[in-house]
């Protein structure tokens, strides 16, 4: 386990700290390191809104797209939405294909097997597509790297719309009617951050705006949970708009008519009018990832769309055990990658593992476990008979998708972000990969002092933490990925009661106090630091409040703790 490193932002200037008068001091801190100096821009940002135009005709692409879409629905022509399996996938997937049917369009869903098909575009389904009659397929989340599978759908005559927001390969677009993608060279779209759902978001919005709807009782606002949902469980970042949809969309959900949301929520044990971006990242995402992980997101897909209160139930229960069976088999892959990627290399600069008996749909997460605990980029991969299949995630200091793309002469197919990414490879081709991207990672990283920054906004007091201050810290959210949660620092506070919970004893819960004022304090993940803890300590943490058994009490949830006098 890596020590991990602390930053505490500067402090406010002068200035700032005038033009933010209007504040409370701990807010205006929070504000300045977010970036917002001025009282309107402080307020812009504290109200959710956003100074640039949304309009979605400035994306390129959008014309043609919505004018080849009225013309589908108009004939009566067979739509295809064709979606990736995880929440960002399978939410755009049913943000579309209800938007398309209010407007009277004939739309259906395809989202691939992620075991049988793996990720993205592939020409067989494509080709059954055609066969069933399908006159027009619709990306959502995929295909912005799948130029060979476009120019099959050309050469077969099915039309395509690849719309999609990961990173466009140099140079290289995919032949179709319309792309639509801000990361696009030349796209005008000023917001590049969408996530999938929020690219379809748009494509819904054009039309709307273009079409009269045969079904008025729907409107544009209804979807937007299904963008909370997905923009949340893709970690896009909470900035710009995608804060906009998301606040929105969290009101939504709280809200919902949404008959899979209310029974999702019910086996989550989640109060919905009470739901945060927190709340969907740890509670819903992972339970709609689940079926996509370990069998088919169609599931997913009918919980989100189905109107069957029995139904629904169903689902949601059937959701709710292959999340645990996830995070076992999660556990498990994790433990087996972290001995086969150290016992070959244990001061390798990025970690590889790999292995027939690897789940594929959760070695991403065994990955991210990986970097969690090392700081280290990994990749964790399940070995089939020709290929491997492959999910990697990185650090800040490593674009993980970049690294694939000078490996790109010895793999089948890849993409992905910054910090995630995926790939297949032949297996002939495995052990040269594995070598090229160590040398990279070698490259990049080699003489780094390795570990992971947790930055703090601000040193507090125990005293200072109050009901009032939660109140004004309430005006970020959402946070999350982008606008993390605010964080403190607080130094020598003593350790009245410290003891090791949950399973394995993997949690560390403390009382702590500064002779004034005292604290339950919860760390996840951090019970390895239980049997060496000195009496006193330096904490962070972000401050919340802790529901249980009907009562509500305040916390700190611990990101690290150690000795007082540990230089930061």
């Amino acid at each position: 386990m890596q020590k991990k490193r602390w930053q505490i932002a500067q402090p406010l200037t002068p200035q700032a700290n005038e033009a933010l008068a209007a504040f409370s001091p701990v807010l205006r801190q929070v504000l300045f390191n977010r970036g917002y100096a001025t009282d309107g821009e402080a307020r812009a940002f504290l109200r959710a809104e956003t100074n640039v135009n949304t309009d979605p005709f400035q994306m390129m692409g959008m014309d043609q797209a919505i004018a080849r879409i009225r013309t589908a629905i108009d004939q009566e022509e067979k739509i295809a939405i064709y979606g990736d399996y995880d929440v960002d996938g399978v939410t755009a997937t049913a943000l579309l294909v209800q938007s398309i049917r209010s407007l009277g369009g004939n739309a259906k869903q395809y989202i691939p097997n992620r075991f049988e098909e793996g990720y993205g575009l592939n020409p067989e389904a494509l080709t059954l597509l055609k066969a069933d009659g399908t006159g027009l397929v619709i990306t959502v989340d995929c295909g912005i790297r799948s130029p060979a599978e476009a120019a099959h759908a050309q050469s077969i005559g099915l039309d395509m719309i690849i719309s999609d927001h990961h990173q466009p390969a140099e140079g290289v677009l995919p032949v179709a009617l319309a792309v639509i993608n801000p990361k696009q060279t030349g796209d005008r779209y000023p917001d590049k951050d969408l996530a999938g759902v929020g690219v379809a978001y748009k494509i819904t919005q054009a039309l709307f705006a273009s079409m009269e709807r045969k079904d008025t009782d729907i409107q544009l606002e209804d979807f937007l949970d299904l963008v909370a949902l997905g923009t949340v469980a893709d970690l896009a970042p909470l900035i710009g708009e995608n804060r906009v949809l998301v606040r929105k969309g969290l009101q939504k959900i709280r809200e919902t008519k949404r008959q899979g949301l209310f029974s999702l929520a019910a086996v989550a044990d989640l109060s919905l009018p009470r739901t945060t971006a927190t709340s969907i990242g740890f509670m819903l995402g992972p339970r709609l990832n689940a079926a996509g992980r370990l069998e088919s997101a169609e599931a997913a897909f009918e919980l989100l769309t189905t109107t069957e209160v029995q139904r629904a139930g169903e689902l949601a229960q059937q959701l709710n055990i292959q999340n645990r069976l996830r995070q076992e088999l999660t556990r498990k892959i994790q433990q087996e990658a972290e001995t086969i990627a150290l016992s070959e290399d244990p001061a390798a600069c990025l970690l590889f593992a790999v292995h027939p008996d690897f789940n594929s749909g959760v070695v991403g997460l065994a990955a991210a476990r990986l970097v969690e605990t090392y700081y280290r980029p990994a990749v964790v991969g399940q070995v089939l008979k020709e290929t491997t299949r492959c999910s990697c995630r990185s650090i800040p200091e490593f674009h993980i998708t970049k690294a694939l793309d000078l490996c790109q002469d010895l793999l089948i197919r890849h993409g992905g972000h910054a910090a995630a990414a995926g790939f297949s490879v032949r297996n002939e081709n495995l052990f040269a990969l594995k070598e090229r991207l160590q040398m990279i990672a070698l490259e990049q990283l080699g003489g780094m002092d390795l570990r992971q920054t947790l930055n703090a906004d601000a040193e507090v007091a125990l005293s200072d933490l109050r009901i009032e201050l939660l109140k004004h810290l309430e005006y970020l959210q959402p946070t999350g990925y982008g606008n993390p949660e605010t964080v403190f620092v607080t130094r020598n506070v003593r350790v009245t009661s410290v003891r090791s919970v949950g399973s394995e004893g993997k949690h560390l819960k403390l009382v702590v106090t500064d002779g004034h004022v005292t604290f339950d304090a919860i760390g996840f993940r951090l019970g390895h630091l239980q049997p060496e803890l000195p009496l006193k300590v330096d904490l962070i943490y972000t401050f919340e409040t802790n529901e249980y058994n009907g009562r509500t009490s305040l916390q700190l949830n611990l990101k690290d703790v150690r000795a007082s006098g540990i230089p930061d």
